[in-house]
């Protein structure tokens, strides 16, 4: 069996999402088990991806539909408990190998804003099977979390206007 790997695309450019994304329809066409934990973002339509089930499977465990950066600051202690469950979630499903592929959407804004230390999602990281491939998203990455991963890639723009 294929040692499993980590990747992170990370930058203030567009596509970081769209990059992992791509590995989660080539693995569910291969027949492997996704599952996608979004952080920090706010809800969008999910219709495309339950076209996926059973092969991908989307998780979001903040309640509500804004993007964190956008809450008031008394409503953003229930949503980073509730992104700490979120990634809980993705420590058990990475430690018990219930999925092929894990994608861990804008984890690493948990770090930017102050949730979680480097220290703490290397920790969710470590317990890796030997067959669960993970993916972090995210404008940007800490030494730390680069050195654990197997593949960095920084996504920027060079020209346009998005």
């Amino acid at each position: 069996m294929e040692k499993s790997t980590i990747r992170a695309y990370y930058g203030t450019g567009a596509g970081k999402s769209s990059a992992a994304l791509g590995y989660a329809l080539r693995s569910a066409s291969e027949g492997r088990l996704v599952y996608i934990i979004q952080f920090m973002k706010a809800e969008m339509n999910e219709e495309y991806l339950k076209k996926l089930e059973p092969e991908v499977k989307l998780f979001r465990f903040e309640r509500t539909k804004d993007s964190f950066r956008d809450l008031p600051a008394d409503k953003r202690d229930e949503e980073i408990q509730n992104m700490k469950n979120g990634l809980n979630f993705a420590r058990k499903a990475i430690s018990t190998g219930e999925c092929d592929m894990l994608i861990l959407d804008e984890v690493l804004g948990l770090i930017d804003e102050g949730i979680i230390t480097d220290g703490e999602l290397a920790s969710v990281l470590s317990p890796t099977v030997l067959h669960t491939d993970i993916i972090l998203t995210g404008t940007f990455i800490t030494p730390a979390i680069a050195e654990k991963a197997d593949y960095v890639y920084r996504i920027t723009e060079e020209k346009g206007d998005n």
